[in-house]
């Protein structure tokens, strides 16, 4: 049987994660209100993010960073914006 949830980034109803795949409070936070889709649509952002910028993940300001686009993109609405990037027009 799946998991659904009302998910904050997409405003309505879909099917939740399997399992909280982020650490602490704030993964507590995105396996209740965070659907598959959304999620997957984060990771999506989030490589573009780390490849774009060049971060590297072992500098804790980075994961800060990314932390922070990551809590703006699934709880507040906002896209995450690349430098140059044009998403393709359908």
């Amino acid at each position: 049987m799946t998991r659904t949830v009302f998910c904050q980034r997409l405003q309505q109803e879909a099917e939740g994660l399997d399992f909280q795949l982020y650490p602490g409070e704030l993964g507590e936070r995105i396996y209740q209100n965070i659907s598959k889709q959304a999620w997957a649509d984060w990771q999506k952002k989030q490589t573009m993010l780390i490849n774009e910028k060049r971060l590297n993940m072992m500098d804790p300001d980075a994961r800060a960073f990314l932390e922070k686009e990551m809590e703006a993109y699934l709880f507040e609405g906002k896209d995450v914006e690349i430098e140059g990037y044009k998403p393709p027009e359908n």
